[in-house]
């Protein structure tokens, strides 16, 4: 059985273009794939988003905290680059990243300014922008594309620009 020249998963001689990952492949059979740590602490050719599905890649960009650092893979991937459904989620996890940021390094400094602030505001917006994060998660998983007020409309219409 040939395998994969990109990514090491079976494939049919026949096939022009590998059924997991969508490379491009050579006539004939592949290489076979490469044993568990033959290549451990070096990173493939081409690209790094070459294995995951596009739902995946869809969560990734909404994990909190780090989420960003997935939806700026998602964006500089070639496979992803036509998808604007990804792209979508993508540029959304930036923004709700964006608005995390704001609130710890805006709103957070102004509410502790105050003068006898009792309500822990920062932290009821952080609380509100973990449950979105999550319910984006869940979205996501489920290939909807769910437009959050304001940072969705902005999404969509980054999504559609190149």
């Amino acid at each position: 059985m040939p395998f994969c020249t990109q990514c090491g998963h079976e494939a049919r001689t026949s096939d022009a273009f590998c059924g997991f990952c969508g490379a491009a492949q050579s006539t004939g059979v592949g290489a076979p794939p490469p044993r568990p740590g033959a290549n451990f602490g070096t990173m493939p050719a081409g690209d790094p988003l070459a294995g995951f599905s596009p739902r995946t890649a869809s969560i990734l960009c909404y994990i909190p905290a780090v989420g960003w650092i997935g939806a700026i893979f998602v964006l500089a991937s070639r496979r992803f680059k036509e998808n604007h459904l990804i792209r979508f989620h993508a540029f959304q996890g930036l923004y709700l990243f964006a608005a995390w940021l704001v609130v710890d390094w805006v709103i957070g400094p102004l509410v502790r300014a105050m003068p006898g602030h009792a309500v822990p505001t920062e932290l009821l917006f952080h609380g509100l922008l973990l449950f979105v994060s999550i319910f984006m998660m869940v979205k996501a998983s489920q290939d909807e594309a769910y437009v959050l007020p304001i940072i969705g409309e902005l999404a969509q219409r980054s999504a559609i620009e190149h």
